[in-house]
């Protein structure tokens, strides 16, 4: 399978400084996983939007996949309670 490549938007990078940095290192790594399987065991597609989520703890990452160009757009990350917002 092909290496996605990953961008995380500059808003999402500023959630993730509020993060707890045990918690933080976590979705760093769960992040980094996600170049070599998009959709990886726990993953749930979003209804109504083209993004999917995974979770880490009580903390969720909200992403869109495009396979064509094999890239993923991280676009937030956030507490269950606050990031579908």
């Amino acid at each position: 399978m092909a290496e996605y490549n990953i961008t995380i938007k500059p808003s999402a990078l500023k959630e993730l400084e509020d993060v707890p940095k045990k918690i933080a290192q976590q979705i760093v790594k769960r992040i980094g996983h996600m170049g070599s399987n998009p959709r990886p065991i726990g993953c749930q597609k979003l209804s109504g939007q083209e993004r999917y989520r995974i979770r880490q703890g009580d903390y969720r990452i909200i992403y869109g996949i495009n396979d064509s160009t094999k890239a993923i757009d991280v676009i937030k990350i956030g507490h269950r309670r606050k990031v579908y917002l």
